[in-house]
């Protein structure tokens, strides 16, 4: 024990890094516990549409959306969202929602959102539509 504190006093930001980190990773692993949505990779995604059709909202620019997206997929921006405008999945509470962005960090918050607002079985395509179309899986510019 006093190993530890000679440590601490000698190299005081070597220590406040190691707590700093070991915050932020419990941190990271509590709100994925605590939070609503789910994240899924692009297999489990088309489990959710092929079986349960589970709704695809693509959270990306229209200018994105128009070059390439899952088919069926609803384009509602984050900011359609963040004002409650979704108009589009708003009487499918109940249904599978998978949400997607370019990369998958943008449709982590629009999924929380999406959660508040009374969607219950929200998931979140974590890679995005970049891990997507890294599967080889279709997409349509229709």
């Amino acid at each position: 024990m006093q190993e530890y504190i000679d440590f601490i006093t000698n190299n005081p930001m070597l220590a406040a890094a190691w707590v700093a980190i070991a915050a932020m990773l419990i941190y990271s692993v509590v709100k994925d516990k605590l939070s609503k949505i789910n994240n899924i990779n692009p297999q489990q995604a088309t489990q959710l549409i092929n079986k349960q059709d589970a709704i695809v909202v693509d959270i990306r620019t229209a200018d994105e959306f128009k070059k390439g997206h899952i088919v069926n997929a609803k384009n509602i921006t984050p900011s359609q969202i963040q004002e409650g405008k979704f108009a589009a999945i708003e009487n499918n509470k109940q249904t599978p929602i998978i949400v997607v962005c370019a990369s998958g960090t943008r449709s982590a918050a629009a999924g929380e959102k999406l959660a508040k607002a009374g969607f219950e079985q929200v998931n979140n395509l974590f890679s995005g539509m970049s891990g997507w179309t890294s599967a080889n899986l279709p997409t349509t510019k229709k």
